[in-house]
């Protein structure tokens, strides 16, 4: 089940919704595994219209889509991946609480990364693609957008949470997907994701996005055969657990994730033993879908204000 709410990152679901065409396609897709050319046939619409409604509806994580060979052909076929949304409504009491803080793409503190991999800013590349020694080059701290075959980058926030505060949740919210040479509309890859050393879990991004159409804010100058822009997830931790947009990832909760710390760290990585080992793309602000860097949301509870009331 989906838990939304009125977050930048939930506006795709809601503009996915707002289509009597995409609530009909999610009914046949529900009576079973389908492919788009068997759909279009069904809705009375041309093949290239019902591949833009399924991505919409991909990228607001209401359908997946898996390959099979049949009949000697290879074919995607499409399938719900929810049954429920929960949608919370605005409580102006609950904003007031939430401090919110970002991480620009190049302002990493630590990395091992390994080929394919590059950074560039909103102008241009950073030194050579493929050759890790550019990630500590002093343009680093301009990247917008970074990406490599397995590895990890690591950044570091600080804790700005006052001695009578507790955080209640924390969310992190960023733009990713998957690095293969070139653009792949199939290439799965297992991201891990920890938290000030903690590992809160894996999420597999289906593709290296950008076969179809360029970054909505993907610069002019940037090459059409790669990567164009990712997926916005966003991964909360709180009392009941660690989400990926609402669904659960792990057993993990805020109070096991070291917020005493005086700067917290947030760590994403592809492991080379990995089940499916196909690198990490990051996104910034000027990249990609998202005109966002990493942006992490702490919702406080003032214990001493609390006191008093």
């Amino acid at each position: 089940m989906i838990k939304a709410n009125g977050r930048a990152e939930f506006m795709p679901l809601y503009e996915a919704l707002a289509s009597e065409v995409r609530w009909k396609m999610m009914s046949l897709i529900a009576e079973g595994e389908i492919n788009a050319k068997d759909l279009a046939a069904k809705m009375n619409l041309s093949p290239s219209i019902v591949t833009l409604h399924i991505r919409k509806l991909e990228q607001a994580g209401l359908i997946g889509s898996r390959r099979v060979r049949l009949n000697g052909g290879t074919h995607k076929l499409c399938f719900l991946k929810q049954k429920k949304i929960e949608i919370e409504l605005p409580s102006s009491r609950e904003e007031s609480k939430v401090r919110e803080q970002t991480i620009a793409i190049g302002h990493y503190t630590a990395f091992d990364v390994y080929p394919t991999c590059g950074l560039g800013t909103l102008e241009k590349e950073i030194g050579v693609w493929d050759d890790p020694r550019y990630f500590l080059d002093p343009e680093r701290v301009q990247a917008a957008i970074l990406w490599f075959g397995r590895g990890f980058v690591e950044y570091k926030t600080p804790n700005y949470l006052l001695p009578e505060q507790t955080a209640e949740a924390i969310e992190i919210s960023m733009e990713l997907a998957s690095e293969a040479p070139g653009l792949r509309d199939d290439w799965p890859s297992d991201i891990g994701i920890a938290f000030n050393g903690i590992f809160l879990g894996t999420w597999t991004s289906p593709a290296d996005f950008g076969r179809a159409a360029r970054g909505k804010y993907t610069p002019p100058w940037w090459h059409r055969n790669v990567n164009q822009y990712g997926l916005l997830k966003t991964i909360r931790i709180d009392v009941a657990g660690t989400f990926i947009d609402g669904e659960r990832l792990s057993d993990i909760t805020v109070e096991d994730i070291r917020l005493g710390e005086p700067f917290w760290t947030l760590r994403f990585e592809v492991d080379e033993q990995a089940a499916n080992v196909g690198g990490l793309t990051l996104y910034g602000a000027g990249f990609g879908n998202h005109d966002q860097d990493i942006l992490i949301r702490v919702h406080i509870s003032d214990s001493e204000k609390e006191g008093k009331e």
